[in-house]
């Protein structure tokens, strides 16, 4: 290595797709596919976004202009490996597509990453999930053009390289993780999201919280060992571009999360939130996301039989949101000592007039319990199922998520995460 490469990172990279935004943007994508030279389209969503009428109404949009469009509905709400192989088999099975179209929430857009990837290259999904989970490949054919539709203020995939999923033999999330997975368009529409449950936009909610939260106190970008271009990830650490968008969604969540819970026809606070989560998208899917990420995936992998309002009832499930922010705030507090202003200016932004008397490391927990207690999000993963006697299970398939922990300002060890997790059973 040369005397120019060596030491401490000076470089951050930032990516983002194409962004079209605001009501009656859904409208257009049949337009803009004939601006990729798309003449066979596949459509994906979920049964419960299917019932709103809006991919249908999507897909009869984009065959004005002359573009075939496939309608495939059978996501999986939370994605598995097993969901994702039969989206990937129908697509495979229908001939060429020269573009994708996902409607929904981060379930239909990642499964619609996951049938990107693999009816442009071989191989198996396994074959990409991010190591050690799986093998870690990287795609060597460009993938097609992908319009993300997103129907939920929360995931922030329509900005991302990353493509979530539970590995149901081994019982965790993992996830695959490279930057030609991004989609080439983001369409947000926020007359998509007023269908939404107020449990789903409080989950989702507090995804959006969560990634601007964690992207703002994430390890900057500086304090990581100078890379080569060839092994760069998405993943840089905080950085001045992805701070200035997290703080932006902060702002607007302060007010707009309860709001668009308590009324979710109030279509301004359905405007801001799905702002928010753009903002959230477009930070954290260069920033990266941290401790409360991490602990998700186990979280939500290993459920035994809580069953959430306004989610699918037939099988158990912990939201992604719900899950994140569960362990959010004993992780904010284990974090604070690595950059005790950034946490201090989260807690300020989204809760400007709240006065905190006691140590500043509690300051931004206490106001994410505020929060989450105001918009009914469970108390702890005690609420959700877990005990004191799952943590060592649960800090074994957080530790399999080191492209994660990578990012923590503050480097946690398995004792670290399981006193985060003691701390989580119940947060009030």
């Amino acid at each position: 290595m040369t005397s120019a490469t060596a030491g401490r990172e000076t470089v951050f990279t930032y990516g983002a797709p194409a962004l079209k935004y605001g009501t009656g943007s859904s409208d257009e994508i049949g337009y803009d596919l004939t601006q990729y030279g798309a003449r066979r389209v596949l459509v994906l969503t979920d049964a419960g976004v299917a019932a709103t009428g809006w991919p249908q109404r999507i897909a009869e949009g984009i065959e004005t202009y002359g573009v075939e469009a496939v309608v495939f509905d059978g996501v999986h709400v939370e994605p598995t490996d097993v969901s994702m192989r039969k989206a990937v088999d129908f697509a495979r099975g229908q001939g060429e597509w020269d573009a994708f179209v996902a409607v929904g929430g981060g379930s239909a857009i990642d499964t619609a990453k996951a049938v990107n990837l693999l009816t442009s290259n071989d191989g198996d999904l396994m074959d990409y999930v991010n190591a050690p989970v799986g093998g870690g490949r990287a795609p060597s054919s460009p993938l097609k053009p992908l319009v993300a539709v997103p129907t939920t203020t929360g995931t922030g995939s329509e900005s991302t390289t990353v493509c979530v999923l539970d590995v149901l033999s081994l019982r965790v999330k993992s996830g695959i993780s490279h930057l030609r997975m991004r989609p080439s368009l983001a369409v947000v529409d926020p007359r998509l999201t007023v269908s939404q449950p107020p449990e789903v936009t409080a989950a989702s909610g507090m995804d959006i919280l969560c990634h601007a939260a964690e992207s703002y106190t994430a390890k900057p970008y500086t304090e990581f060992d100078r890379k080569r271009p060839e092994d760069r990830v998405p993943y840089c650490g905080s950085n001045p571009l992805a701070d200035m968008f997290a703080e932006q969604s902060l702002r607007l969540l302060s007010w707009a999360l309860p709001a668009a819970v308590r009324d979710g026809s109030d279509l301004k606070a359905r405007e801001a939130m799905a702002l928010a989560a753009t903002f959230a998208g477009l930070g954290f899917g260069n920033a990266g996301v941290h401790i409360p990420h991490a602990n998700a995936y186990p979280i939500a992998g290993q459920v035994r039989d809580f069953h959430p309002s306004g989610y699918p009832g037939d099988e158990a499930m912990v939201p992604h949101g719900m899950a994140v922010s569960l362990t959010a705030p004993a992780a904010f507090r284990f974090t604070f000592d690595a950059a005790p202003d950034r946490h201090i200016r989260v807690a300020r932004l989204l809760a400007p007039d709240y006065e905190w008397p006691g140590d500043l490391r509690d300051h931004l927990p206490a106001v994410l319990g505020q929060i989450m207690r105001e918009i009914g999000i469970p108390n702890g993963i005690g609420a959700v199922g877990y005990t004191e006697s799952d943590v060592d299970s649960l800090v074994s398939g957080t530790v399999k998520q080191q492209r994660l922990l990578a990012t923590a300002p503050r480097e946690a060890s398995e004792a670290d995460l399981a006193v985060i997790l003691r701390e989580s059973v119940t947060l009030w």
